[in-house]
């Protein structure tokens, strides 16, 4: 950055700030942009986050039963 500004900012005037309905009614008009997903993929998601969610559960109860007994077996009386 050999003339010393900054990477992430434009030369562009800040514009003025927008009234808050103004706001209202583009929030409202980029809602509408927006695909939602179907019932089967909706449902194939949720099935997908909740088997990820038990696999990795069962992976770290796992680790944490087998580290316990190591310890106990190593620092037993």
């Amino acid at each position: 950055m050999a003339d010393g500004k900054s990477a992430g900012r434009s030369n562009a005037p800040a514009s003025e700030r927008t009234s808050p309905l103004t706001f209202y009614r583009q929030v409202v008009a980029e809602l509408r942009k927006v695909v939602y997903p179907t019932q089967q993929q909706l449902v194939t998601y949720f099935i997908v986050v909740v088997v990820f969610v038990l696999f990795f559960m069962a992976l770290v109860s796992g680790l944490d039963l087998g580290f316990g007994k190591l310890v106990f077996a190593l620092f037993a009386d």
